[in-house]
């Protein structure tokens, strides 16, 4: 029998997600409870993890020991539940992923649920989809909406995405410069080509644009079809929810306005091709890489330019264009990001390992691949980490997301030990710092570049296995290098005394993100362009929103006189606490920004602690001493 400590579940629950039930039953001898299988759905439909069963998690990253009494009773009941379709869509689990384990002087069950795959996504609870369906996030399970079941659904039946014919749309639709753009390029690349003789409607047949349904004689346009060469206005008539925003800013991590931008605004054509040919020219240019020599000429396709062509090509390819979060692409003097709605269809390190492709959207890939902007179905990511390796950058950061699905890549062009942080961390440290083991010293490196890190983001840069990626953090908090805050996998490690300003920079970015695009959306660690009057409906009719959805009478408000205070006196205060006018109030567009991140993290099913809560107010107090100062009850939240 394996044997684990309580120290030892702690250092797992940092690496991946970890469920912890206490499962004594009512007579303590041990009881499979209720709501397993809506944590084994929730893990399975997000990332996997490991459920501990006999063991207790108060408070949060914090575990008891309760023990199960008699395993085999729990365990028969796991094995019955698990092969009733009547109680959960699928069995995942194998004899090995079960077993009971020695903590201390008792026995638990440690069960490791795997991810599943796309094809059997979403694992649900009872014979209905749409109500039994759960996904975790940092605070635990939750029942998926409707839509996000759906979209599952399609991911599991559709292989291919895009290459559904769309009725009544034809010729109309298509921007004939986009598509005269791309035969001339498809001619450069392949001069002797036969697809060259044929007119626009065969060869766009031919490359995956155009189908003809032979059951019911009906044809159109595919969706990669209208995506690559549509009109905007075919375009969101088709995919409602399509965007395409490009943004270039002036300074790393800054919070000014963008200073280049594109944008599904109705100025240009708006399909993938013409953002594609507008955008790699904007990544590409002023880029501080030197150039190759191939005999005398110059050979300007250096690895960096390769690597941000698949990392802008990969984005268009596997985006999911039913999501509501839009493609994204933003760049810094010292990084790019690139977002796509929908999270990976395959594992990060099958993606990683390459050789394997499950690509969402293959006629875009095969249109793009024919004129030679994409190679060999696999070999992207493989690719894109391999070139940054090459100029010695820190590794690309690539996650996915759910709620709202979305995938992310993050490159930066910093050295993995630039001599500068070094020499910073030595002047910080002193002499320990050399002492050091290379991944301690990576991680204070990642912390003075980063501004935090995390278990993932450290993996992601090293070899080591995870659990001694563990010791290492934690042996850095225990010598007082770092301070760390948040449990399990939501945990990240800071230099002491700067914390708070991190996180807070951090949900106030989210915040501007939420209100650029929507309340559900937001690209983590990515400043957005501020909102403007030009984002707002331009009447109410474009609210969505009409009489009948407001509630018909003050019933149905669910209170009543008796839930109100019974007088004044109840609300403790005066007019004596408030200010005298609305100047004393002293909050500018700012301020109130820095208030709303917190509402902007909850509103996500995030979790602002009260250390970023206090720290927000405390910036926002001191940018404005003299207001506050004449207002006690702005300070007295501050010192909640």
């Amino acid at each position: 029998m394996a044997s684990l400590s309580i120290l030892d579940i702690e250092e797992l629950a940092e690496g991946c997600d970890v469920e912890a039930k206490r499962a004594s039953g009512r007579d303590g001898q041990g009881e499979l409870p209720k709501s397993f299988f809506e944590s084994y759905s929730a893990m399975a439909n997000t990332y996997g993890g490991v459920i501990f069963l006999g063991i207790e998690e108060k408070p949060k990253g914090k575990f008891s020991l309760t023990g199960i009494a008699v395993p085999d009773r729990v365990l028969k009941t796991l094995w019955d539940g698990l092969n009733n379709r009547q109680q959960i869509s699928i069995n995942l689990l194998t004899d090995k992923m079960v077993e009971v384990i020695a903590v201390q002087d008792k026995q638990v069950i440690r069960i490791a649920v795997p991810r599943a795959k796309r094809s059997q996504r979403p694992v649900y609870v009872g014979q209905n989809p749409l109500t039994g369906s759960y996904r975790r996030n940092y605070e635990g399970d939750y029942l998926c909406d409707e839509e996000t079941v759906k979209r599952m659904l399609a991911e599991q039946v559709e292989e291919v995405r895009d290459a559904r014919l769309l009725e009544n749309y034809g010729f109309d639709d298509i921007d004939p410069n986009t598509l005269k753009a791309y035969r001339n390029q498809f001619k450069a690349t392949k001069p002797d080509h036969p697809w060259l003789d044929q007119d626009d409607k065969e060869f766009l047949q031919s490359i995956g644009g155009w189908l003809r349904d032979r059951q019911t004689g009906k044809e159109g346009l595919t969706v990669a079809g209208l995506l690559m060469f549509g009109k905007l206005p075919s375009i969101l008539e088709g995919v409602p929810h399509y965007v395409v925003d490009y943004q270039e800013r002036p300074e790393p991590r800054t919070e000014a306005r963008w200073v280049d931008r594109v944008t599904t605004d109705g100025t240009w054509s708006g399909n993938l091709y013409d953002f594609y040919r507008r955008v790699i020219q904007k990544l590409f240019s002023d880029l501080k890489v030197p150039f190759k020599l191939k005999g005398a000429k110059r050979v300007d396709d250096t690895p960096v330019h390769e690597a941000l062509r698949e990392a802008l090509i990969n984005t268009l390819i596997h985006a999911d264009y039913t999501g509501r979060v839009p493609i994204q692409i933003i760049k810094l003097p010292d990084m790019f990001l690139f977002r796509n709605p929908g999270v990976m269809r395959l594992p990060l390190e099958d993606a990683l390992q390459g050789g394997t492709s499950d690509c969402r959207n293959r006629k875009l890939q095969k249109m793009f691949q024919l004129i030679g902007f994409s190679d060999q179905a696999g070999s992207g990511i493989p690719k894109i980490y391999w070139n940054w390796k090459r100029e010695h950058w820190r590794s690309p950061d690539l996650l996915d997301k759910v709620e709202p699905d979305q995938t992310i890549l993050r490159m930066l062009m910093v050295n993995v030990l630039p001599e500068e942080t070094l020499k910073e961390l030595d002047e910080r440290f002193g002499s320990s710092f050399r002492e050091l083991s290379h991944d301690q010293q990576l991680a204070l490196a990642t912390v003075a570049i980063e501004g935090k890190v995390t278990h993932t983001r450290l993996k992601s840069m090293t070899t080591t296995h995870p659990h001694d990626l563990t010791k290492a953090l934690c042996a850095l908090v225990k010598d007082g290098l770092l301070g760390s805050a948040g449990a399990t996998r939501g945990t990240f490690y800071f230099f002491l005394g700067e914390a708070s300003d991190a996180e807070v920079d951090l949900v106030a970015q989210s915040y501007r993100l939420v209100e650029q695009t929507s309340p559900d959306d937001f690209f983590s660690e990515l400043i957005a362009d501020e909102t403007t009057s030009d984002d707002l409906p331009s009447s109410s009719d474009d609210l969505g929103l009409s009489s009948d959805d407001l509630p018909s009478s003050s019933d149905d408000l669910g209170l009543s006189s008796d839930d109100l205070s019974s007088s004044s006196d109840d609300l403790g205060l005066s007019s004596d606490d408030l200010p005298s006018s609305s100047d004393d109030l002293g909050l500018s567009s700012d301020d109130w920004e820095l208030l709303m991140a917190i509402a902007a993290t909850v509103r996500n099913k995030g979790k602002v602690s009260t250390d970023i809560a206090v720290a927000i107010c405390v910036r926002t107090y001191n940018s404005k001493p003299k207001s506050f100062s004449s207002n006690s009850a702005h300070y007295n939240l501050c010192s909640l």
